[in-house]
């Protein structure tokens, strides 16, 4: 397959996805496939350019606003590549956050007519909206932690959710600008740092206990992980930093607890009608009931994410994970 790969963007998540496409990159062309490596806010990158990126790793913090506002402001747009896509077979969305995960960038490709991993337009902005995603998972019967959306006021939050609340852009992954208040005094802060990020500002009921992960592939659930960190949260330097986390694939849990949480899963991905695959997390609080958190339209891609270690206990390895993933990818865009 000739295969186009689009990272980096101009989110903040750009360094999670380059990441992504460092080992999506060589795995696909290792299966024998012709991969263009296109960064969607400088372009089609040539072999120095590629290599000199796709090394720099994961920094300890998100690009600046500073930083990523530059780098919008002379951006290419989607549509400039189009050339270098024109006879590709598929393209692979290795992309986070942004424009790359909230269904803009889908709805360029379908009006395109290119086959394209993960989920459609809809999906994905389906996804990214915590608010809309939530509403959606209670209409499922999966069950999610109470919220309510800013403007709030501290009374209101002690009235309706009690303390403590996680405090969360409404439209951002990988935790970026996500705080947990345990009091009202810090609440106003919190809400402050959240909308550097999103106008959109969600507080939600924070749900004590283990935190885990079911990734979802052609419709079948994975084998849960359980992500184990010091302070509890999931968050940024958690996720990226070596040594933030410890994962456990399979988590350690009941046959029967296990085939539960992977129900809700799936029954999570249908609700947002999500593509050939995903990850949804939860945390089980400590009377063992499950709140599902949020639904991952695309999942982290490098070999030590989430999805590809669930995968790789099911016995799919990393290269046949992302080959597999592109095949399903041509298969739906035959069948709309």
């Amino acid at each position: 397959m000739k295969i186009a790969v689009l990272f980096g963007g101009t989110s903040e998540e750009r360094d999670v996805s380059i990441a992504s496409a460092a080992q999506v990159i060589p795995a696909l062309r290792g299966l024998g496939h012709d991969v263009i490596a296109i960064d969607t806010a400088t372009g089609r990158l040539a072999a120095d350019a590629e290599t000199k990126m796709l090394t720099s790793g994961v920094g300890p913090e998100p690009p600046s606003n500073t930083a990523l506002a530059s780098m919008r402001a002379s951006a290419l747009a989607l549509t400039n590549n189009a050339s270098n896509m024109r006879d590709v077979d598929v393209v692979f969305l290795a992309l986070h956050g942004g424009a790359g995960e909230d269904g803009r960038i889908q709805a360029v490709l379908d009006l395109a007519g290119l086959a394209y991993t993960g989920s459609n337009h809809i999906a994905s902005a389906t996804a990214m909206d915590k608010d809309l995603s939530k509403r959606l998972f209670r209409s499922a019967g999966v069950p999610t932690a109470d919220w309510i959306m800013a403007p709030v006021q501290a009374h209101d939050v002690a009235d309706a959710l009690g303390w403590p609340v996680v405090v969360k852009p409404n439209k951002q992954g990988s935790t970026v600008g996500l705080s947990i208040v345990r009091e009202a005094g810090d609440l106003a802060a919190a809400i402050q740092l959240a909308q550097r990020y999103d106008n959109e500002v969600m507080v939600e009921r924070f749900i004590p206990g283990r935190e885990l992960t079911v990734g979802i592939l052609e419709g079948e659930a994975l084998p849960v992980g359980e992500i184990i960190t010091k302070s509890g949260i999931f968050d940024y330097q958690a996720k990226y930093q070596t040594g933030g986390a410890r994962e456990v694939f399979p988590a350690e849990l009941s046959e029967e607890v296990t085939a539960e949480l992977q129900q809700l899963a799936v029954r999570a991905h249908d609700a947002l009608k999500l593509g050939e695959y995903s990850r949804i997390d939860f945390r089980m609080d400590p009377e063992g009931r499950f709140w599902c958190l949020e639904a991952n339209s695309l999942p982290g891609m490098t070999a030590a994410s989430l999805l590809p270690q669930a995968a790789r206990v099911a016995g799919i390895e990393f290269p046949k994970l992302v080959e597999r993933i592109c095949r399903a990818a041509l298969v739906a865009k035959r069948t709309i």
